[in-house]
């Protein structure tokens, strides 16, 4: 008989852990007697990370008796119990390897369905007292799976599990597992899983992206939302063949290969790594956004002068045509979708710049799609690119474009430079009656995304619709670890300077060399300050190359909650050669 053996609660708490402060629901016990299975979690329960964990297609975790016993005999420990890893339901039977995506169980009086494998994060590690557990769960093919409530009811230790549904497609947890962490991913099981209704949002939306990784047709510059692995390792020279004057702070800089090699195509809204300076010492390692298509033989940039900024500044003022600068391959997920959906363009100030490389993309096959360019700026002296885009929208037969000057200059000429006074914010976009099936492309400051973000999804438009970039190193994604109230910046620990590989902090604008002091990359990114950032669900080392899944990194997120950028740590202790890192 299946049946269930222990229902498992825990409230979340706070516990020490590196130095830091980790809020975790992964502690749960055993309770006696019946419990009530509501539609988020089972009264007595709680999640410490709610953007990773619950919710309602992962409401109940469930793990498998023959598992515990499998990680006893693996591990040498007689000492686990029931609920040790975070599971609501200690059953015995429903193995992954026999329960389908979609397969309906009746517990009690409460009816379940099966949406997704677990994926498994440090959290566990930290439970169970050893550190690559989350790791060993994805090698060894053992991580138990989610239900969500179908019909609320009450549970108990001893409940016979009745089967009632067979999941549509009948593909397997461990199936399912396998399709993403486990090269290759055929293209006609991907489809095949996608076509499961029960299947959780995140996991659908990392197998839609591994099939736009995998999509040859059409024009390669209309890419999918995830990124293709980098072309090139490290950083190679380029020469600056043209310097452009776009506004009073805004310069552009055109890039070709100086070393005999051509480049290679980047999607549009993807950005790039740039190291600027003479020598390891004064080197300056920047990202900025590729601002029109970029094809292999040359790249464009457009960096706005910063005040108090050192790189701005030295592109502004000293870099010449004829200098050499290294730059690394094109990267990052921020991209164009292939669709024929509308598409809707928004942007402010110098976040122009990814939005802009799309519109050339969309212009370039004079696509039949709606397209809205919706654009913020001070005044007509600060508007980088007015006419540029405004030819780029000729060639569009479908195109809407509204721009608003916060602080038009007497000169500025209303419906003609353009449309309206005041910021793009959220009421704005009510007025504009944009369309709610579109896909949104934002880039700006962190108030202007968080404003339309939310105004967006206030007006109905799907979350997984809405796509946004910011530039620049921001605060650590890593969920349940308490923020404290100063951040200290970035910084070259403290000691003398080793002499191995350069490793470049490109968000951070560090570079140095590796030394013999350091274990691991990730123990050099905490020595200088740097904010670890959640990895990317599937991708590519920086290091050496090889796939990453999320067993590999050090911290592996649901896909649902992986960061747009897409950044990936990587999965080698140590860098062999010059690595750039997107911290």
């Amino acid at each position: 008989m299946v049946r269930l053996l222990s229902v498992n609660v825990g409230l979340p708490r706070d516990v020490a852990w590196q130095g830091r402060i980790v809020h975790t629901g992964i502690w749960k016990y055993p309770i006696e007697g019946r419990r009530r299975v509501r539609q988020l979690n089972i009264d007595g329960d709680g999640q410490g990370d709610t953007a990773g964990h619950g919710g309602e297609q992962r409401a109940v975790y469930v793990y498998q008796d023959e598992s515990y016993r499998y990680w006893q005999r693996h591990l040498g420990r007689a000492n686990l119990v029931p609920g040790q890893f975070g599971e609501n339901f200690t059953v015995e039977g429903l193995a992954d390897s026999e329960v389908c995506i979609g397969d309906r169980y009746r517990i009690g009086s409460a009816l379940f369905e099966v949406t997704q494998p677990r994926v498994t994060c440090y959290r566990l590690g930290i439970r169970m007292e050893e550190p690559d557990m989350a790791a060993l769960l994805v090698k060894h093919g053992r991580p138990g799976f989610y239900f969500r409530v179908i019909d609320e009811g009450d549970v108990g230790a001893g409940d016979e599990i009745i089967q009632v549904a067979r999941g549509p497609q009948s593909m397997s947890v461990s199936e399912i597992n396998a399709l993403l962490y486990l090269p290759p991913h055929p293209r006609d099981r991907l489809e095949r899983a996608l076509k499961i209704p029960a299947l959780s949002r995140g996991w659908r939306r990392s197998f839609e992206a591994l099939l736009g990784q995998n999509a040859t047709a059409g024009n390669a510059g209309l890419g999918p939302a995830a990124s293709p692995p980098p072309a090139w390792r490290g950083f190679r020279p380029f020469r600056v063949v043209r310097k452009i004057v776009e506004t009073n702070d805004v310069t552009s800089l055109v890039l070709e290969p100086a070393d005999g090699h051509a480049g290679a195509a980047g999607l549009p809204g993807q950005f790039i790594i740039v190291r600027l300076g003479t020598s390891d010492t004064t080197a300056m390692t920047r990202s900025y956004s590729l601002s029109s298509r970029a094809d292999a033989a040359s790249y464009r940039l457009s960096i706005k002068r910063e005040p108090h900024g050192i790189a701005s500044t030295y592109v502004a003022d000293q870099l010449r045509p004829g200098d050499v600068v290294q730059l690394g391959a094109p990267r990052g997920s921020f991209t164009l979708r292939r669709d024929t959906r509308p598409v809707v363009l928004l942007s402010a100030g110098i976040g122009v710049t990814p939005v802009l490389a799309m519109l050339h993309a969309l212009a370039a096959e004079a696509s039949p799609r709606d397209v809205w360019w919706l654009h913020g700026t001070r005044n007509g002296r600060e508007h980088a690119f007015a006419t540029e885009v405004r030819e780029l929208l000729t060639r569009l037969p479908h195109h809407h474009s509204h721009v608003c000057y916060s602080r038009p200059d007497p000169g500025d000429r209303l419906e003609m430079d353009f449309d309206s006074v005041g910021h793009l914010d959220a009421a704005l976009l009510r007025q504009l009656d944009l369309p709610q099936d579109a896909d949104f492309y934002l880039c700006g400051p962190g108030p202007f995304m968080s404003d339309l973000t939310s105004g967006l999804r206030a007006g109905g438009v799907a979350p997984d619709r809405i796509h946004t970039e910011l530039f620049g190193a921001g605060p650590s994604l890593t969920p349940g670890i308490a923020t404290s109230t100063k951040r200290t910046l970035p910084h070259v620990p403290a000691g003398p300077p080793g002499a191995g590989p350069m490793v470049s902090f490109a968000r951070s604008g560090l570079n140095l060399r590796w030394g013999p002091s350091y274990a691991s990359l990730l123990e050099l990114a905490e020595a200088c300050d740097i904010p670890v950032r959640w990895s990317c669900r599937t991708g590519v080392c920086h290091n050496c190359e090889s796939g990453l899944i999320a067993g590999d990194v050090s911290y592996a997120p649901d896909p649902l909650d992986a960061p747009a950028d897409g950044n990936v740590l990587i999965c080698c202790a140590q860098p062999h050669s010059d690595i750039v890192i997107d911290l």
